[in-house]
């Protein structure tokens, strides 16, 4: 089964906790605290790997969650951080966000990696809030907590050229003649369930062609199989429009070229744009009248492609064929990676909270500050509890609450924990 398109669910993996812990050797009088630090929780990576051609790993397996960082131990000894959980993806397949649709990553070239989501950080153990006044803190820190993502991922075939026209005009037979793919080849429509990839090699030059499942009519609004197989063009620096002059299927072939050209032109994303050479194939089935007609109505256009007549099925002017490719391709730029402004999914800034008030007339103190102070706070434990009561201070927080409407007797919600305020 081809698969090119997926969502899947990633999370990285939770710091470690800080260990609260005192040194109780015998014969060391007032040893301290001796909590070590939580290791680092794992990251989720994705590497594009070119061995891959589809996305159908992720067909059953939709969730990926890195492991957590290992908790401080006594001693002042730091837990193991978690190893990256590495994902291998297909040379062109583009990282979405699936809520947004917006693009994290264009995993453009092989062995190119991206850290989607960093591990959490380990907390710090109770050794770490050891000050001149604060001999002994009880308490310690727990490690960052990771929140799962959905991701979508899109794979782009990453191709030179790509073959285009509808169902049964020869595509596959053609695309077997040049390269070294086998495709399935039969006599009706839709053959191709999937884009096939071949490398052609000739005259010292080598370039790669996808053949595109058919368009029909209406494929840019979902109808066949086109629409769902169009992005795979997107990447190409050339396409190959095959027609089958000849009309075995009963059809017009130049109806035919106009067609796929204003599926190209719905679909957009500057697909229509792309240069294309016109191969007129089943040459040896046509009649003259068939070629110079279609040849007339080329004739007519503002922006004329080239024309080249072949037979796939009898290998008749295929080198023609790819003499002609070659040069078009030497005059185009190189492929080129999706234009995108990265979306990262960052983390709260640990040094910003916001104020609100809630129906019940409450005030809420919210954002990453408070998120990374609530790590290290044991709120029956004096030292921890003044602790928190400073680091509020002394952030502003109190004040700004006053300057809100606070008074003695209000409630304040910071956290997850409700406090009456009095003077």
């Amino acid at each position: 089964m081809y698969l090119d398109r997926v969502k899947i669910y990633i999370q990285a993996g939770n710091g470690g906790d800080g260990k609260t812990s005192f040194r109780t050797e015998k014969f060391i009088a007032n040893g301290g605290p001796d909590g070590g630090d939580g290791g680092n929780g794992g990251s989720v990576v994705f590497v594009a790997d070119k061995s891959l051609d589809s996305l159908v790993d992720f067909r059953f397996t939709k969730h990926f969650r890195a492991q957590n960082g290992e908790n401080g131990k006594s001693s002042n000894k730091t837990g193991k951080s978690a190893p990256d959980l590495v994902i291998k993806v297909p040379c062109g397949t583009v990282i979405k966000d699936a809520e947004t649709e917006n693009i994290i990553a264009d995993m453009f070239e092989d062995g190119e990696t991206i850290v989607v989501l960093k591990g959490g950080e380990g907390g710090s153990g109770n050794a770490r809030f050891k000050t001149s006044r604060r001999q002994a803190p009880a308490f310690s820190q727990t490690g960052q907590k990771c929140e799962e993502k959905q991701v979508l991922l899109e794979l782009k075939t990453i191709a030179d050229v790509g073959l285009i026209g509808f169902p049964n005009v020869g595509k596959s037979t053609l695309l077997s003649m040049l390269t070294n793919a086998r495709p399935k080849i039969a006599n009706y429509h839709f053959t191709t369930l999937a884009p096939n990839i071949g490398v052609c090699s000739a005259i010292s030059e080598r370039f790669v062609i996808a053949d595109i499942p058919g368009l029909i009519e209406g494929a840019s609004d979902g109808i066949g199989l086109g629409h769902y197989f169009l992005r795979h063009i997107e990447r190409t620096r050339l396409l190959l429009h095959v027609i089958d002059i000849s009309g075995s299927e009963g059809r017009d072939p130049y109806n035919d070229y106009k067609i796929v050209n204003n599926e190209l032109k719905k679909y957009g994303n500057k697909v229509a744009s792309l240069p294309q050479i016109v191969v007129l194939n089943k040459i040896d089935m046509a009649t003259e009248k068939q070629v110079k007609d279609f040849k007339a109505h080329i004739n007519k256009l503002k922006h004329q492609p080239q024309v080249v007549e072949v037979s796939a099925i009898t290998n008749k002017n295929l080198d023609n064929l790819i003499k002609t490719i070659i040069t078009e391709l030497k005059s185009l730029p190189p492929k080129q990676r999706e234009e995108f402004i990265p979306f990262v999914y960052e983390r709260p800034d640990v040094n910003k909270y916001e104020i609100y008030r809630e129906d019940d007339a409450s005030f809420v103190v919210v954002g990453g500050f408070i998120d990374e102070l609530s790590r290290g706070i044991v709120l029956n434990d004096p030292a921890s509890f003044a602790y928190f009561q400073k680091a509020i201070k002394d952030k502003g927080i109190i004040k700004s609450l006053k300057k809100r409407g606070l008074k003695e007797g209000d409630t304040v919600r910071i956290g997850n924990i409700d406090f009456i305020y009095q003077e």
